[in-house]
């Protein structure tokens, strides 16, 4: 499997499809999930005629299943890594719910002539936490309740997660997949108890304020307004307010996974901001 390796010693798996000289779109998953997340976005950009790259963020998919970086920086510090290796320029990096947190970090300390535009699509920035500075936010005990279920049966909770908020099929007259939520199941379950234990302290708890007040680069911000997992009102909206060169699309009705219940949706809106 391609791969590489960063200075700890942690495989990071790596998908690289399409003609090396074609634009790239690299595309950040969510937790605890894997670049599979991206297959109708990868296929869709694939072909139109784009380079389209995913990793399996470190303890997740089919990378090192780590027992420490399992933080911010060290994420983007592995993106860094796998840029480089790759020597991607002017890419597009289009950031799912914690991955779109992973782009914020990684763009806002990103070499000069590696990313063109950014996407951030039901993604946890600025910061999920209740703080003072976040009164808007979700108490601590959400994720407290999160970390204990993960410990007592993370299996069954990688079957609540999807067949529930995750992408709404909780709602009256939603169209239920069996085959998403078992994808995403077997998604999880490929990945690290500890990393993903360890990963819910990253994306509730981490700020992102400076990250989104340092991307210059034109950065789309989209979000359903029915997440049940990323509350839309104390995320899109603050961090469009604090993006130099932020736009705002809000999806009614849309859940957080709305990239894969509405890719007819999603997938024109990204190519149209990316060609624009």
């Amino acid at each position: 499997m391609p791969a590489i390796t960063t200075s700890d010693g942690t495989e990071i798996y790596y998908k690289d499809w399409g003609a090396k000289d074609a634009p790239p779109v690299v595309f950040h998953h969510g937790w605890p999930l894997s670049a599979d997340d991206w297959d109708a976005q990868m296929m869709f950009f694939l072909g139109k005629g784009f380079r389209v790259v995913a990793h399996d963020r470190r303890g997740h998919g089919r990378s090192t299943q780590t027992d420490t970086g399992n933080e911010m920086d060290t994420y983007a510090a592995d993106v860094a890594a796998l840029t480089d290796a790759l020597d991607l320029k002017n890419a597009v990096h289009v950031g799912h719910s914690t991955g779109g947190g992973e782009v914020a970090r990684y763009v806002a300390r990103a070499k000069p002539g590696r990313v063109a535009k950014a996407v951030l699509i039901g993604a946890v920035p600025p910061i999920m936490l209740k703080t003072p500075n976040n009164p808007g936010g979700l108490p601590i005990e959400v994720f407290d309740g999160f970390r204990a279920a993960l410990v007592a049966n993370r299996a069954q909770f990688f079957l609540d997660v999807p067949a529930g908020p995750f992408y709404g099929f909780n709602r009256p007259g939603a169209t239920v997949s069996q085959g998403v939520i078992e994808n995403w199941w077997r998604q999880g379950m490929m990945g690290g108890a500890k990393a993903h234990y360890d990963c819910i302290k990253a994306f509730s708890e981490t700020d992102f304020t400076d990250d989104l007040k340092a991307i210059a680069v034109p950065t789309l911000v989209m979000h359903g307004d029915d997440d049940q997992i990323v509350p839309y009102a104390d995320s899109a909206p603050l961090s469009a307010e604090l993006l130099e060169n932020g736009t705002l699309k809000t999806y009614p009705g849309l859940p957080h996974g709305m990239c894969t219940t509405h890719p007819e949706v999603i997938n024109p809106d990204l190519l149209a901001f990316i060609q624009s």
